[in-house]
């Protein structure tokens, strides 16, 4: 058992330095309605796009593109971001803040439209990270494409997968938290996966195709 402390996760959580066109897209996502990730789940995507040299990633759920903006600071200055939503609005938030960012635009796709049907028209194993951050009951579903895209050595990362604390409690037992409680599990036993729990932000499962 852990002896981590509340305090202790408050100050992790503080640790991460949040660039101020970041916290810009942060704000304006949280004023959109698409809660965006903490800047130390950020600080840990941007950490995983770094290490594994990510050139080609693809995220689903693109919010105002906070997210977005963390990965592309870990990818060297060649990779380009895919990004789906079906939001255009959240869209439009998001490609000004890689305006904003002085990002070129060849360096971003953005793709409207349900990722379930956008997924399916992507390369087999042409990325080398895929973040999950759309719709919580879908997970399963996008986690079974993002296993296609992803190359060998390539990360599949979730997003929210403590899901508010509900996760770790084994009385709650709504079906959104069911489903994210029983992918990661199942994720966990694929011998194919290297597989962990990240506790930042709302909890990112991380997860290296072998």
């Amino acid at each position: 058992m852990t002896s981590f402390k509340p305090a202790s996760w408050a100050y992790a959580e503080d640790f991460a330095y949040e660039p101020a066109h970041i916290e810009a897209a942060r704000q304006q996502g949280e004023h959109l309605g698409a809660t965006p990730v903490s800047p130390a789940a950020g600080a840990a995507l941007r950490m995983l796009a770094a290490t594994t040299g990510a050139r080609t990633v693809v995220e689903v759920g693109t919010g105002a593109g906070c997210s977005g903006l963390w990965l592309l600071e870990g990818m060297p200055s060649d990779g380009v971001l895919t990004t789906i939503d079906v939001s255009l609005e959240h869209q439009r938030a998001a490609r000004a803040a890689y305006q904003r960012a002085g990002h070129a635009p060849q360096r971003t796709r953005i793709i409207s439209g349900s990722a379930l049907t956008v997924l399916p028209r992507l390369a087999d194993r042409a990325y080398d990270l895929v973040l999950v951050d759309g719709e919580k009951d879908e997970y399963p579903a996008y986690v079974e494409q993002a296993l296609r895209l992803v190359r060998p050595g390539g990360v599949v990362v979730l997003d929210n997968m403590l899901w508010h604390d509900r996760v770790a409690d084994p009385a709650v037992r709504d079906e959104t938290t069911m489903t994210l409680r029983a992918l990661a599990k199942t994720l966990r036993e694929d011998d194919d996966l290297m597989t962990t729990l990240l506790p930042v932000g709302d909890g990112l499962l991380v997860c290296v195709r072998r």
